[in-house]
């Protein structure tokens, strides 16, 4: 990951809380991780003459890093209580943190792994009405990890684009995460290419997973 202008690389821990049983369901733990990382965004904290704004500024104002991590039992108990916000939907919890330098990350996060994590395609229906939403690219594999990721880059977008206030963490919308069927996906994305003024687009820088300029997701 190349640095920002000051020489620093910044992400958002996105810890992801996945016990052995039972484990949460794939589309709620998604939109757990994209509500979350929008409500750090929202968060008065994160304002200006806040106590997070000054950690939060630069990470907003380079490149959205985000890093997922699972945690479970004692582990998750502890990452409550680094800053961050969680957010629990339908039985699945995530926690994003305060972003900050890749390479000082506190103990307790970095003790944390998310490779090898895995949950099943599940099949939420549809979303609810008026939600913010986060459609995966179908034709693109990702696991859990690099998913939430994306998913939060593509609200905090999202937010942006829409102007959404200032908000405390209980008041930030409830995003929803889907996956379109193919046709359905590309009929969007051509839609996108025609200057579709509700659509908003993830393309990822590469690092992982996908080829770089690989649209992961689209928000609306």
């Amino acid at each position: 990951m190349p640095p920002e202008a000051d020489g620093i690389v910044r992400a958002m821990p996105v810890v992801l809380r996945i016990e052995r049983d039972p484990l949460p369901g794939r589309t709620p733990l998604l939109e757990a991780a994209a509500t979350a990382a929008l409500a750090v965004c929202l968060d008065p904290r994160s304002q200006e003459g806040g106590e997070w704004h000054d950690v939060v500024l630069p990470w907003v104002d380079g490149r959205i890093r985000k890093i997922a991590r699972r945690a479970r039992g004692a582990h998750w108990r502890a990452v409550q209580e680094l800053p961050g916000v969680t957010v629990g939907i339908d039985g699945a919890e995530a926690r994003a943190l305060l972003p900050g330098p890749v390479d000082d990350v506190p103990k307790v996060v970095s003790r944390l792994q998310i490779g090898g994590t895995e949950l099943e395609p599940d099949e939420p229906g549809a979303a609810p009405d008026g939600a913010p939403l986060v459609l995966l690219n179908p034709h693109v594999a990702m696991t859990v990890g690099k998913a939430a990721a994306q998913v939060g880059h593509a609200t905090m977008i999202l937010g942006a684009v829409r102007g959404w206030p200032v908000a405390e963490p209980a008041d930030v919308p409830r995003c929803a995460v889907r996956t379109p069927a193919p046709g359905e996906w590309d009929r969007l994305f051509a839609d996108l290419a025609g200057g579709a003024p509700e659509l908003v687009a993830v393309r990822d820088a590469g690092f992982t997973e996908v080829d770089p300029g690989t649209v992961t997701c689209l928000a609306r």
